[in-house]
Parts: C-alpha cells; structure tokens; sequence
C-alpha cells in the first residue's frame, strides 16, 4: 500500500500538500492518505485469504482492507508531490471533525467500530471489559475536589471561566487552581485581583517556562492545594450551569470510576450553539468504549480525574492531545464514566488553540495521537501476551 503528497490546486494556485507518515497508531478511520492510493493485489489476495473476506458493510469496506494489509505489510508514505488535487470549494466544515459523535453517522461509525473492533483481536490489543478497582489513597486531600484551569494571555476570558467555577454549588469543599503559565497580556493582573477577593482561587504561577498544557496539568496535580479529584474547565469556557461539578462528584461516588467524562455544547464567543451542539459521546459503551478510543480523536469533556491516579502516570508536557494520552492510559486499566447531558459550553472562536490551523500545524497533532495510539497499542498487546 503506498500514499504519496500531493498538490493542492486552487485556482491558479498550486501548494504543496504534505502527509503524515503511516505508523501503527495510525488507526482513525479518516487518516488523511490524499485522494490516491495505490494497493498490491498480492498484498489484498494475502490478506484476505489469511483474515478473511472483507464483511458485509455499506461504509467500512475499505478502512477493513487497510487495516487487514497493514498487519503483515508495511503502509509506505512517498514524502513527494506526486499528483495535484482540486481543493473543495468553500470554508472548512467544523461539523466533519465531529462526524464520529453525529447521531446521522451512527450506522457508518458503528460499522467502523465492529471492523477496528476485530482488527485489535487480529493484532492482541483489544481489551475484555475486565477493570481494576480505584485504590484506597493513603494520604489526605485539602480540598474534594479542585477545578483546574491552565491558562496563557486569556485576559478577556479567563475571569468568565473562573467566576464560572467558583459559582458551583455542591455539598462538598472544592476550591479552583489556575494554572498561570506566565501570561504577558494582562492575565496574572486579572488573576491576582480575583485571588484577593476569593480564598478558594489558589493563583499557580509555575516555576518552569517550559510547559504546555500537560506541564500546567501536572503542577495542578502535585500541588499541596489539589483535591481529591481534579476537574477540567478552559480558560475561555464556561460551566452551562451550577450543578455540572455536583454531577460529576456524584457519579464519582456511585461507581469505581478513575475518571468521569461529561458532554458538552459549542457554543460561538457569544454563547450561542452552533451546529453541531451536542457533542455527548454516545458511541461509548461500557464493553467496548475502551477499544474504541483509539480509533476516535477524542473523549469528550469536561473531564475529571481521580488526583491519586493521575499522580502516578502524569501527563505528557504538550498543548495538544494531553488530555486524550491521559483517557487512553487511564482506560487500559480502570473505568471511565459518562454523562450524556450538557455540563459545559466550548466556545468556538479564533482565539481556540486548533483554530484554523494550516496543514503542517494539522499534521503535527495529527501525527502525535497517532504516536500516542502507537504507545498505547503497543503497551496492550503486551498486557495481553503476558510480558
């Protein structure tokens, strides 16, 4: 199988379109290979006599064939332009980077996940709806729980989002942590004087100058001030109400969950929802969520953590993907919990760390879920083999 890049044609415009290589995490079914790609018929005839015929599907016929072929044989990436492309007319489609959590997509994503489902088993990843039960922790919490903001130059949103958290109402002790990662636009002014007017907002301002978003996850985590549980919100969004961090607090309580997982709405800068809204994660299923995870790009939000857990495997020092290394490190081992409704509304604006991003910007995150798929895949076939 072999893929190459490609030149994007706009007009009179030709510009070079590069492409990620292909690596053993790179599993999505929508992983960008161009328009062409090329197949050895002996590399098909292989493998479907070893694996098995492709199934009868209307969407995953070909996503199928390619994870069947890349078992045994290498996916070759030409790193040249070798063809030009016609580029689509129009905006780029936000509601398509959520194709995988539309209702309307239900039958096709199903079928994606029934393939990638039987190509883990082919390969020894897969995992059987076996968890660990959350540990006892040895040491007291200041706080039950403590909302988590990291933040940097996010001076006209930033007091939305705290304001927001500081205004739950819960029948238990929580305080909130931002995370100031050395802001030079006003951002530590407005933090300052909100931490003098509220004894629950512990203002963070890490030593370090080197952190993303995970490093500021991580001083969050470690810090004397953390709860028992850790809770995210974004600098630039807001609780959609002020029971979200009861709710999530309750569904810690019912079950042995090392991480819950609300819903949320997108909303634009002024709080009004645009397509696709809901975003709730419903393709999750207590059997089989956990292998699915690695063939989607995201877990959902907001997202809350057992503090204990998260200090023993920590989060990578990134700004992009932190969140869904941690969901696919903790599920390998524990149970994750949802809840469908709305807890939270994600802004969508120019200001968003993925807005409009170019192609090799794309690529690099891109390329690092991937590589964090490749860690992951490579971690369960171990558990499984017993090594």
């Amino acid at each position: 199988m072999v893929y190459s890049d490609f030149h994007d044609l706009s007009g009179s415009r030709k510009i070079h379109h590069p492409l990620n290589d292909y690596q053993t995490g790179s599993v999505r079914d929508d992983f960008d290979f161009g328009p062409m790609v090329l197949f050895s018929v002996s590399a098909i005839r292989a493998a479907l006599d070893k694996y098995g015929d492709i199934p009868k599907v209307e969407f995953a016929g070909l996503y199928d064939l390619r994870l069947k072929i890349s078992i045994d044989h290498p996916v070759h990436h030409v790193r040249k332009a070798l063809y030009a492309a016609k580029v689509p007319d129009g905006p780029p489609d936000v509601q398509k980077s959520f194709s995988y959590v539309d209702p309307r997509n239900e039958a096709s994503q199903k079928e994606m996940e029934s393939v990638f489902t039987d190509y883990l088993k082919r390969i020894d990843a897969y995992l059987a709806p076996h968890f660990k039960e959350v540990e006892r922790v040895p040491y007291p919490f200041p706080a039950e729980a403590s909302i988590v903001i990291p933040v940097r130059n996010r001076k006209e949103t930033v007091a939305g989002a705290v304001k927001s958290a500081l205004s739950q109402q819960t029948d238990f002790p929580f305080n909130v942590i931002v995370v100031d990662n050395h802001s030079t636009d006003g951002t530590t002014a407005v933090m300052s004087d909100l931490a003098r007017q509220y004894p629950a907002l512990k203002h963070v301002i890490p030593g370090r100058s080197d952190l993303g978003i995970g490093g500021c996850w991580n001083e969050a985590l470690f810090s004397e001030n953390c709860g028992r549980y850790a809770v995210q919100l974004d600098s630039d969004d807001l609780y959609s109400g002020h029971g979200s961090l009861q709710k999530i607090m309750d569904l810690f309580r019912q079950g042995s969950f090392a991480m819950v997982i609300g819903s949320y709405t997108l909303v634009d800068a002024d709080l009004k929802e645009i397509p696709p809204g809901l975003i709730d994660h419903r393709e999750w299923t207590e059997e089989n969520g956990r292998n699915n995870a690695l063939r989607i790009n995201g877990l959902g939000a907001p997202r809350a953590f057992n503090t204990h857990i998260m200090r023993k495997i920590g989060f990578p020092n990134v700004s992009y993907g932190e969140d869904y290394a941690a969901a696919l490190r903790i599920c390998r081992e524990y149970r994750i919990g949802r809840i469908y409704e709305s807890l939270y509304w994600c802004r969508r604006w120019t200001g968003n760390t993925d807005a409009s991003l170019g192609i090799e910007e794309a690529n690099r995150n891109d390329a690092f879920k991937d590589e964090v798929r490749t860690g992951e895949i490579q971690a369960r076939q171990k558990m499984n083999r017993g090594a």
